[in-house]
């Protein structure tokens, strides 16, 4: 089958186009003939190597982590899927590759299609909306009435968590360029901060959660808008105490994670706040409930541009750039095979 990888890591060049060997089906795995897939920072950071430390990838490395797809085979041990379905998956960090035609993925990453949506549709969803169940549901246990402030909120994840947050009965405010306003208001966003023109740690305050997706200063200047006891959940700051202890890694790095952390936690402290750096974690469980937000019309994806197959160089660049609003798609109902 033809798909993109990587020998090694690097930028944009280290990426081909070629024949690879067919997915080898578990007996718990369903085979996915991929009909899209969706573009994520996750992919540059797993391109340049940024991972490597916590996950060891072996090359040809196949790139991508989100696909909507039809099922073509089951393993001989599955039960919930049979051939013909309509699915979407963000399949485990060890066998990412949706940037192909086929894929061999766990039956518990695994859940039917929204029926309202595309496959294209379908397949911007699965890791911005899981990433913001798991940082919002499981993580910071977001209540009616409280009130969350979510960091780039014209991006992949940010449309889809405002959504959420909505959902979950919070007061909503984002940060957005003043081009994006009309967007995230439209998602359900209370108050909108221009990030260029004003400053949001004046701006606000009180609030129980911010979702970071930046890093950096804007994490730690996040801390300020917090009321004591809240919480700042991250997918962009450094590694916390909770990933050293749950992840199987070498006491070193258990160290390096503790000093990379040191400030954030310090000012988490100073502020009498909580911190959390989150990696998500598949789940076809909440994507089927995910799947029924979406057909109920609470949640709607947002997507910027949709590339063909044989463009996924130029859908990952464009993602560089930063300037995509919702996510980017990758199609092949106009190649399949």
């Amino acid at each position: 089958m033809k798909a993109w990888f990587i020998r090694s890591y690097g930028g944009p060049e280290v990426l081909e186009f070629g024949a690879v060997p067919e997915p080898i089906v578990g007996a718990r795995d369903v085979l996915v003939d991929i009909r899209a897939a969706s573009i994520n920072p996750i992919d540059i950071r797993v391109r340049k190597g940024e991972l490597r430390r916590l996950v060891k990838y072996q090359f040809p490395l196949l790139m991508g982590t989100d696909l909507a797809g039809v099922v073509t085979a089951v393993g001989r041990e599955v039960s919930r899927f049979s051939v013909g379905d309509e699915v979407y998956a963000r399949p485990n960090r060890l066998r990412i590759g949706s940037f192909a035609e086929r894929i061999a993925v766990h039956e518990d990453e695994v859940a039917l299609k929204p029926k309202s949506l595309s496959f294209e549709e379908a397949a911007s969803l699965p890791l911005v909306g899981l990433t913001s169940r798991q940082a919002m549901v499981d993580i910071a246990n977001i209540k009616p009435g409280y009130k969350v402030l979510i960091h780039a909120g014209a991006g992949g994840v940010g449309t889809f968590a405002v959504q959420l947050a909505k959902h979950l009965g919070a007061y909503v405010a984002v940060t957005a360029s003043q081009t994006k306003h009309e967007l995230v208001r439209s998602l359900g966003a209370d108050e909108v901060i221009d990030y260029r023109s004003q400053d949001f740690a004046q701006a606000l305050a009180g609030y129980d959660m911010v979702f970071d997706t930046l890093g950096g200063d804007t994490l730690i200047r996040s801390f300020s808008v917090l009321r004591e006891g809240g919480i700042v959940v991250s997918v962009a700051g450094p590694p916390d105490l909770e990933l050293a202890r749950d992840w199987p890694m070498p006491f070193y790095l258990r160290l390096a994670i503790r000093a990379m952390s040191w400030k954030v936690r310090h000012v988490a402290n100073q502020y009498r706040c909580r911190y959390r750096f989150m990696l998500m974690r598949p789940s076809g469980e909440q994507l089927a409930e995910i799947a029924g937000l979406i057909d109920e019309g609470i949640i709607r994806p947002a997507i910027d541009k949709i590339y063909p197959f044989d463009e996924v160089k130029n859908a990952i660049a464009y993602s560089e750039t930063g300037r995509a609003t919702g996510k980017i798609v990758v199609s092949r109902s106009d190649g399949l095979s």
